[in-house]
């Protein structure tokens, strides 16, 4: 383990600078902004190996984990992917583009669309998602599995803490 890191140093400057105020929140948040940037880094060239970025990925494993028929609506993908409907579409154009995913009319409602995985979709999806375990596996593994179960724990208490701050309410739990 690192004995002093580049968010330490930044702690430490505004110690300096302003001892009058607690920095000691940029300790977790700092070091989250930090590690969500690496990890975003260490996750794409899986993706990229198998002719996908991340969004791609997103859309496509969000379907597959939805179990048979494999298929939500546009809506359902952007609330479950976390991103707005521009982004859904932009995704979804490619997808199709790809040949992994198909939109059709809802029967339900002419007016919706149905998003599902294609026959490709699926046999890409079960060959990248092994390679991206095995991918997280490699960057998880400094930490033991009791470490790890700690962590989760945490990062839970720590949505709840951030749904309170926002007065949402909402699960923002990975």
């Amino acid at each position: 383990m690192s004995a002093e890191d580049h968010v330490d140093t930044i702690v430490g400057q505004w110690a300096a600078e302003r001892p009058d105020l607690d920095s000691s929140p940029l300790h977790v948040i700092g070091r989250l902004s930090r590690l969500a940037d690496r990890a975003d880094e260490l996750l794409r060239p899986v993706f990229a190996e198998h002719g996908l970025g991340d969004g791609d990925f997103d859309v496509l494993a969000t379907l597959r984990r939805d179990g048979t028929p494999y298929e939500l609506t546009p809506s359902e993908l952007g609330d479950r992917t976390m991103v707005t409907s521009g982004a859904v579409s932009k995704r979804l154009d490619r997808l199709e583009r790809l040949g992994l995913v198909e939109r059709r009319v809802d029967e339900a409602d002419a007016r919706g669309r149905r998003v599902r995985l294609t026959t490709e979709g699926i046999a890409l999806m079960d060959d990248a998602y092994p390679a991206h375990l095995a991918n997280e596996a490699r960057i998880m593994a400094g930490l033991s599995g009791r470490e790890r179960a700690d962590l989760v724990r945490l990062l839970r208490r720590l949505a709840d803490s951030f749904d309170a701050a926002a007065g949402t309410g909402a699960d923002m739990r990975p």
